[in-house]
């Protein structure tokens, strides 16, 4: 147990029958719990289960429609963050907002209420940053820093308000896992000092590591509490879906030939504070899953670019069943059999005022031959849409909706559906299951080892290193637009594997396709 048994701190916040409806969805219903001074408290549930619009209540951004709040034993109705920072809450986003052309010290500076002058306050920050374990260089520019680093500015803002609550949504999914165990350290020391923390986290392994206690939400209301450390992550995983679980089977196939060879791919980011490739080498067979981890920001984005053939590479840089197509666009590449997924689904991989059948002519015109002699076949457009949304379950009111009306985990589903329904020879995928729930995510990944298994070559690049794990015959890291040899997943350790997204080019050991 992190710091004293629970039953002898006092109650720091208390949530009372706390109800929130928007129009046509419940978000939150009837919804208490306590936390106590000191206690890490995990928050679980699916996505769209109310926990983002509950802390949103805590943090002062949304008004609750009924029920009560108690801190530090007085009645307590934030009406915006500032009254709930004044209280002693504060709050690091899964989405980070720092001005990237600014500094450590600037930026941490335009999240205070007064700030100090600015010498004082980047002492301030040195001295906080080395009592924590998160060292930071007040006079970097943000746009400099990795992911990590930029999440360690989130945290000493923080901690510069002593606040006796902080808020972490999704804190690890940028994280390499050396930098998860370092900021796992800082929360311990934090909540040995008294402070409470509410942890928002889909990564089940470290919630059982860290947190003391876990509320469970599903569709808006308390289905269970528990002592994570006594459930196993399945167990509270079937608790947020309210249903078993089966994890992906795969089946044990000889691997092909190779279908995707990528040889001393280097090309210059398109992206601002992007990262440009530097002689990225591997191959895929036909039947392989190819698992490439990476801390954000170290060329993911430039990586599915430059293979989906939205960014041009010298012709031999990229092959596809020997063929050079590393000067072809996106439509040549398709007709080769290379279909591709983007992280950002909502502007990048759909067109958010489209529709569902537009969206899915969008990318699908090629290979499902759906314009011929210049004209669009509109009801096999249709046709095709509808099979989308029947074999990936896309909860959708009809495929006439704008893919903007989906939630997020609906149109991941229909934009990694449209893809995989399209017989590829190659698939790459940048995030596959962002931002869905435990069942859908179990479905996708079903769903890529199934086109596996009939003979694509398949490169996944993704945060998630369980779903790596989970998927993929051999494994490479992306750090600072260099590629790991990729090695068989077989046999690998945590550690070898937060050395490879670390930067640790050294250790691998060469890796041949086929």
């Amino acid at each position: 147990m992190t710091g004293t048994d629970k039953t002898t701190r006092p109650e720091l916040l208390a949530v009372q029958g706390v109800t929130k409806a928007y129009p046509g969805v419940v978000a939150n219903s009837d919804v208490s719990f306590a936390i106590a001074e000191g206690e890490v408290h995990a928050l679980l549930g699916e996505n769209g289960a109310g926990k983002s619009t509950l802390v949103k209540m805590i943090y002062g951004l949304v008004k609750p429609d009924s029920g009560s709040m108690r801190f530090r034993g007085k009645p307590y109705q934030p009406t915006e963050p500032k009254a709930a920072r004044a209280a002693g809450v504060a709050m690091v986003f899964q989405h980070f907002s720092l001005f990237e052309a600014l500094t450590v010290a600037e930026n941490v500076a335009l999240g205070m209420e007064n700030p100090p002058p600015m010498r004082e306050l980047a002492s301030r920050i040195q001295k906080v940053s080395a009592e924590y374990g998160l060292p930071l260089d007040p006079g970097r520019i943000v746009g400099d820093l990795s992911a990590g680093e930029r999440q360690r500015v989130e945290i000493i803002r923080c901690l510069l308000q002593n606040p006796k609550l902080l808020i972490m949504d999704e804190p690890t999914s940028v994280l390499t896992p050396q930098e998860v165990e370092i900021l796992f350290k800082t929360l311990r020391q934090l909540s040995a000092e008294g402070t409470a923390i509410l942890y928002i986290s889909h990564k089940l392994e470290e919630i059982r590591a860290l947190c003391d206690e876990a509320t469970i939400l599903r569709r808006g209301k308390v289905v269970a509490t528990c002592t994570p450390r006594d459930r196993s992550a399945r167990e509270m995983a079937e608790l947020m879906v309210g249903a078993t679980l089966t994890p992906p089977a795969r089946a044990a196939l000889p691997k092909g030939d190779v279908a995707l060879e990528v040889t001393g791919l280097s090309v210059a980011s398109p992206i601002p504070f992007g990262m440009g490739l530097k002689d990225v080498n591997f191959r895929v067979a036909r039947g392989e899953v190819l698992g490439i981890a990476g801390v954000a920001g170290n060329g993911q984005d430039e990586l599915l670019l430059a293979l989906s053939g939205e960014l041009r590479t010298p012709p031999d840089a990229v092959k596809i069943d020997g063929r050079a197509m590393g000067a072809a666009g996106p439509n040549a590449r398709r007709a080769a059999g290379l279909v591709s997924a983007p992280e950002e689904r909502l502007g990048h991989a759909a067109a958010p005022d489209m529709t569902l059948v537009e969206n899915a002519l969008l990318s699908g015109a090629v290979r499902k031959a759906l314009v011929r002699n210049g004209f669009i076949d509109w009801a096999g457009t249709g046709r095709f849409a509808a099979e989308i949304v029947k074999d990936f379950d896309v909860r959708t009111p009809g495929t006439h909706v704008a893919a903007r009306a989906l939630s997020g985990g609906n149109l991941q589903k229909f934009v990694v559906g449209r893809e995989l329904s399209q017989a590829p020879t190659v698939i790459v995928i940048n995030q596959p299951t962002w931002g869905v729930d435990a069942a859908a995510a179990a479905a996708i990944r079903q769903a890529i080892l199934d086109r596996a298994a009939e003979g694509a070559a398949v490169v996944v690049i993704s945060q998630d290193l369980d779903e790596l794990l989970e998927i993929s015959d051999n494994f490479a890291a992306l750090n600072a637009g260099r590629l790991t040899n990729p090695r068989p997943v077989e046999g690998l350790t945590v550690d070898e594997i937060g050395l490879m997204m670390g930067g640790a080019h050294g250790m691998e050991v060469a890796h041949h396709a086929g």
